[in-house]
């Protein structure tokens, strides 16, 4: 069962920013504020799956190095959301972007994911 909801995608030009936000999935119970850490992923064609960006439950983030400095993960437990705020994307940052937890678990499959494309 799909645990999260994922939206915020677009098309954007190089440079360009976007706010992604992943809230839990109608079908299921999903308290963000309950889970320890929670993370980005993003799949780019052809490419395996992989960890962008996690916060934990006590506000302490990390980035992969190619995100580092441009993206920036925030999570709002009033709102049961998590967000991605991208700034300064390039056109390698085009993929599916995923959230869920980290590391990911047995019964939290991915959902569908939203789609970022970086192009003029």
């Amino acid at each position: 069962q799909v645990r999260f909801v994922e939206s915020g995608g677009g098309l954007v030009q190089p440079g360009g920013s976007l706010t992604l936000s992943c809230t839990g999935s109608s079908g299921s119970i999903v308290s963000i504020g309950s889970i320890t850490h929670v993370g980005w992923y993003r799949q780019a064609p052809g490419q395996q799956r992989e960890l962008l960006a996690g916060i934990k439950m006590d506000g302490t983030t990390n980035y992969r190095d190619s995100v580092k400095g441009r993206f920036t993960i925030s999570r709002d437990n009033t709102k049961n959301t998590v967000y991605l705020q991208m700034d300064s994307l390039k056109p390698e940052d085009t993929a599916v972007y995923y959230c869920n937890l980290v590391p990911v678990a047995r019964g939290w499959p991915f959902g569908q994911g939203t789609q970022v494309t970086v192009s003029t």
